[in-house]
């Protein structure tokens, strides 16, 4: 059997659903603080929604490619659950990482906001 194609064929679905799915719950939650950091202008905030969401998945699909080639030599179904392991939960630790960053720029945006609206109606 080839162990190299068990572990492609397992990492990049898996990769991509939980892209898909970390992806949309941003996209679906993220949407109230954009249209709060853009005053109530939901066409802008949605456009931008839009192109974070976009963004999100090249970067995320892109490096789960990059990612999937294996040098480990893989002889086994031992070796294949391991090497699954590290790869899935590399792209789990970045699709993390990525959230965090983007609610800190949310946060970030939404603090500027907020000063320019106070400095604004003072």
């Amino acid at each position: 059997m080839n162990y190299y194609l068990l572990v492609y064929g397992v990492y990049l679905p898996t990769t991509v659903l939980l892209t898909v799915w970390v992806a949309r719950t941003l996209f679906k939650n993220g949407r109230t603080f954009l249209v709060d950091i853009f005053h109530g202008n939901e066409p802008l905030a949605d456009s931008v929604n839009k192109l974070l969401l976009t963004g999100f998945y090249l970067i995320n699909i892109g490096y789960a490619t990059l990612t999937l080639r294996s040098t480990d030599a893989i002889t086994g179904y031992q070796q294949s659950v391991e090497t699954l392991s590290i790869k899935i939960g590399t792209i789990i630790l970045i699709l993390g990482g990525m959230h965090f960053f983007n609610l800190y720029v949310f946060y970030k945006l939404r603090n500027r906001a907020q000063e320019y609206a106070r400095a604004y109606h003072s």
